[in-house]
């Protein structure tokens, strides 16, 4: 079981928890009027409200104590320290190291930080390259257009910060990104490009990822059919460490950027990963976004807990899902440049902590990481939003927003503003009888009254706000790392190793076994009967 659920401070929690379960968020508004100046933080210029959350301002202090019960500075200067804390892989845990820009960073003895730089300055003279028209394709024409292909983390992080930075993009190149196994992700993205004009990067650290090596595969016999064999080294870049490989593709070695085994998947926009967002956007702006999350990392590793965005926000985490029983979490941005931000989230958060079993190899002992979901507003108001009102059940809301539209059109940024304040509003304080009944009476004429009680709203969802002033590279750059730095302090309050992911390698192994029975080349056997009948129904298929 989990160390800290044996600490006073945990059985303090407790107890106040349960003196909590009767209080109401509307109550405790009219209660103290200085709420939100209690339970606000500001960094720089953000703004962090926790003030509809189900806590008491004496509620942080209590959960602070599990900070220190479960040693998060040791964690943090382990972390720093290259020591292997991915313990199940013996990796080293240093994304950090990505965006480091002080003294050196050491792994086994041995600073990375000349390696970092060394890619960092090949990422830039490839992005000026792309830019400038130096490089050109095998027909001697320019790249207009790049197809990052890739799964997962060297997929989901700067595929969702290329949208989140739409507005800094460079106007002459567009980026896309293809992921899915599904022949159509890739199809219909090529649907719009021409070989001679078009780049591929394909992302993988072994060169072996299933998903990305067929689509690698099918790029490669569209553009081979167009422009000749001759043609994939002027249209081709790897992201990888398997050279070998890279050079049976039939990419030059010489146009493949390294990153290492110490920088985990989700973990890695700040490496050579992103280099497709970095040709969307700049190599100066990817260069902004790493100084921001450098400056995220700063605060974490210097404030105190009470002081500290990201341990804020994985204690608020753990209140929400140990004390207060809720197991459900809605990612909101009411900003439709992060649409993609709960999707990046949950392979984020929910692949690092969705897991039951500790670092000692036993049941933590309580509930971890909540499901994930979201979709930005105003969209999901028409979505889901009766669920989160009415639906009688218990969950907690993010919202994300900016004082500053990133696309300004006159009348809009105010009126998304005002839905996502009134939402979180709403949710906390609901709507009770008596105020349904005297709304209907207000009306001309009386509505009925028998509509009452469809008017009632039980409140009391807890939410927090997240305000940044705009959406830029610098701030998106901290907003990420504000995340990751939330899913470290988790793993190490849940004693759980937050970086690695077997769960995604046992389902691998199964798809390895069945794809010859699918394939027809070796017998339908040693297999459960659905799994058996499903391969049955897709005999004699035309599309193998």
């Amino acid at each position: 079981m989990t160390p800290i659920l044996h600490s006073p401070a945990w059985k303090h929690a407790e107890r106040h928890a349960h003196g909590l379960r009767d209080h109401h968020l509307r109550d405790m508004f009219a209660a103290d009027p200085a709420r939100f100046q209690r339970l606000s933080l500001r960094w720089n210029d953000w703004l962090l409200d926790l003030s509809k959350q189900r806590v008491l301002p004496e509620t942080l202090p209590l959960l602070a104590g599990l900070w220190d019960a479960a040693d998060v500075p040791g964690w943090i200067a382990k972390m720093r320290a290259g020591e292997p804390i991915n313990h199940t892989e013996g990796r080293a845990v240093l994304h950090v190291a990505l965006r480091h820009a002080g003294g050196p960073v050491t792994v086994d003895g041995r600073d990375v930080m000349p390696a970092v730089r060394a890619v960092l300055a090949r990422m830039r003279d490839f992005c000026d390259a792309i830019h400038s028209g130096k490089w050109r394709g095998a027909t001697g024409e320019p790249i207009t257009d790049v197809v990052n292909i890739g799964i997962g983390g060297s997929d989901l992080g700067p595929r969702m910060a290329t949208q989140a930075l739409a507005a800094h993009r460079v106007p002459h190149l567009r980026v896309h990104y293809v992921a899915n196994l599904d022949g159509a992700d890739l199809a219909t993205t090529l649907a719009g490009l021409a070989p001679r004009t078009t780049l591929f990067v394909i992302a993988s650290k072994t060169f072996t990822t299933q998903e990305t090596m067929q689509n690698a595969g099918s790029a490669r016999a569209w553009l081979t059919a167009a422009l000749g064999d001759a043609a994939v080294a002027r249209h081709f870049v790897a992201v990888s460490t398997a050279l070998d490989k890279v050079a049976a593709f039939g990419i030059d070695p010489d146009n493949a950027f390294a990153f290492w085994d110490w920088v985990g998947g989700r973990f890695s926009l700040w490496s050579a990963i992103g280099l497709p967002l970095a040709l969307a956007i700049g190599f100066d702006n990817f260069e902004r976004l790493l100084a921001g999350a450098r400056a995220m990392d700063e605060h974490f590793f210097a404030a105190p807990p009470l002081e500290n965005l990201p341990a804020l926000l994985a204690l608020i985490e753990l209140w929400n899902a140990d004390f207060l029983g809720l197991q459900s979490r809605a990612v909101l941005p009411y900003s439709q440049s992060l649409a993609l931000l709960p999707r990046y989230l949950q392979q984020l958060e929910m692949e690092s902590l969705g897991k039951q079993i500790d670092r000692d190899g036993k049941l933590v002992g309580c509930p971890t990481l909540p499901i994930l979901w979201g979709e930005p507003g105003t969209n999901g108001q028409h979505a889901f939003y009766q669920l989160l009102h009415q639906g009688g059940r218990a969950l907690s809301c993010e919202f994300i927003a900016c004082r500053e539209p990133d696309f300004p059109i006159a009348g809009h940024h105010e009126k998304l503003l005002a839905n996502c304040f009134a939402q979180s509003a709403a949710l906390m304080q609901g709507k009770t009888e008596a105020e349904a009944l005297a709304e209907l009476q207000a009306t001309v004429p009386p509505a009925p009254s028998f509509l009452a009680p469809y008017k009632i709203f039980p409140g009391n969802q807890p939410s927090t706000t997240l305000l940044l002033p705009r959406l830029d590279p610098h701030n998106l750059g901290a907003l990420v790392a504000l995340y990751e730095h939330k899913v470290f302090t988790l793993g190490v309050l849940w004693h759980l190793d937050a970086f690695d992911q077997w769960g995604v390698e046992y389902g691998k192994q199964i798809a390895g076994s069945l794809l010859p029975m699918i394939e027809g080349r070796t017998p339908v056997a040693g297999i459960d009967g659905s799994t058996a009948g499903l391969i049955a129904a897709c005999g004699n298929s035309s599309h193998r």
